[in-house]
């Protein structure tokens, strides 16, 4: 049996956070992977994705600038698009390992299951410690169903060495949107089905629909009200088959229904750990309900917040310092700005229009057509909107929805607009490079 002060379970964003800084802090460290180090983001997650993405940007670019001094809209060559990716990910799980074995934390690959809440067992090896951390993460969810063997996830989908002519995503979330928005760019039919009529739920409802407006004049096709029943092989392909008769031909049948946690090989009960659907369940400070020694992190965790990865290195850089004993509190999230990697992109963050609607003697909201602002007319940005939610007895921005190219870059600023509760007249005392989107941040007061 070899004992440690700390064994992170899961080498992704989140345990990385904890085990560089408790190592750093003079903690004999742990951590057990059973999968590709660095986790999901890196290897097959937001990195890769917006790897390939670049390309798509280029061309949706381009398309707007058509008569407008460019001529002609490049093709994305897959293959060289792929490459470009494998560039970049191929090396991540042995520079991670490295980086870890340099720190001298000791690494240990394979799976990990609990004895007892302070021993884990890895095939034939025996662990102990003082304090445990679970950073599992988590992975796509697959619908069951007859065929479900056909189903790829979006880990397939990121390493299509051709992209197929024609694709077909199942789900109505951030994954669908975006894996859908890169497949049409790079030239394949695409049909997104949904089994309803309601899309990327969290967000702005009237941002939503004109985005998927957007989306489907680039040619899109969106699937409504369609319970998917089945998939069934055939000679050329598949069939995806629903409800009403609906029967779909395709190339490829992406499942983006959710993802859920890695817990299952845990042997949770072992240590007297609490866990439902969405993950594992802990307290204020990250502990599992039953024993404060033990700890869970990432996207493994039951919560409200938004799972992704800065979060996932916010929620481990937190626990080193509870382990530390350097910080008492209880974790204090930010304001968390989330995103959809569309064509265009949506994002959100803080109070939503929806909810200022409810108090207009506490909100009022600022919707404002951005597409003839000089930032999106000089990129001939086909449509920009944004919703601001102003607190009316500070005059604080505390919320915004945006849609727009430029959204990605927009909701940071606004987050630290937030975060900082920065004034209109704070702000004034800043000088931005003009002409920029940064520039323009005043006007939305």
């Amino acid at each position: 049996m070899t004992k440690f002060d700390v064994i992170i379970i899961g080498g992704g964003p989140a345990g990385l956070a904890a085990a560089y800084g408790l190592k750093a802090a003079g903690k004999s460290v742990a951590i057990i992977e059973n999968d590709l180090w660095g986790g999901t983001c890196p290897n097959r997650g937001c990195d890769p994705k917006k790897i390939l993405l670049a390309a798509v940007e280029a061309k949706a670019a381009s398309q707007h600038l058509q008569k407008y001094g460019i001529q002609n809209v490049p093709t994305i060559n897959w293959p060289e698009l792929m490459a470009s990716k494998h560039d970049y990910t191929d090396g991540i799980n042995d520079s991670t390992l490295a980086g870890l074995k340099d720190e001298q934390v000791i690494t240990f690959h394979g799976t990990a299951h609990f004895i007892d809440d302070q021993t884990l067992q890895v095939a034939e090896t025996i662990l102990t410690a003082t304090d445990i951390i679970i950073a599992t993460g988590q992975r796509p969810n697959l619908l069951a169903i007859p065929g479900e063997q056909y189903l790829l996830t979006s880990t397939d989908f990121l390493d299509f060495a051709e992209m197929p002519q024609r694709v077909a995503f199942i789900g109505g979330g951030y994954v669908a949107f975006e894996l859908a928005a890169i497949a049409n760019a790079a030239g394949a039919e695409v049909h997104l089905i949904q089994h309803n009529q309601h899309f990327l739920k969290a967000f702005d409802q009237d941002l939503v629909q004109e985005l998927v407006e957007q989306l489907k004049q680039q040619g899109i096709q969106f699937d409504t009200d369609i319970e998917t029943k089945a998939i069934r092989k055939t000679t050329t392909g598949f069939v995806v088959e629903g409800n009403s008769g609906y029967q779909l031909d395709t190339d490829a049948v992406i499942c983006a229904t959710g993802r859920i946690p890695n817990i299952e090989d845990l042997a949770l009960a072992a240590a007297h750990i609490e866990a439902d659907r969405h993950g594992i369940k802990v307290n204020d400070h990250l502990q599992t309900l039953h024993n404060s020694h033990i700890y869970a992190i990432g996207d493994v965790v039951s919560r409200t917040q938004p799972k992704l990865t800065p979060v996932a290195g916010f929620e481990g850089r937190y626990v080193v310092q509870q382990i530390l004993k350097t910080d008492k509190a209880p974790i204090n999230y930010p304001v968390i700005p989330t995103l959809v990697y569309a064509t265009p992109k949506l994002a959100q963050i803080g109070v939503s229009a929806q909810v200022a609607a409810q108090d207009t003697d506490k909100y009022q909201v600022h919707d404002l057509d951005l597409t003839h602002w000089f930032t999106y007319q000089r990129i001939r940005e086909p449509h920009a909107h944004a919703k601001i939610v102003i607190e009316q007895a500070t005059g604080l921005i505390v919320g915004v929805s945006f849609l727009s190219e430029l959204a990605d870059e927009m909701i940071n600023y606004f987050a630290n607009l937030i975060n900082q509760q920065i004034t209109a007249e704070q702000l004034a005392q800043q000088i931005f490079a003009y002409p920029t989107p940064a520039s323009d941040l005043g006007y939305f007061y």
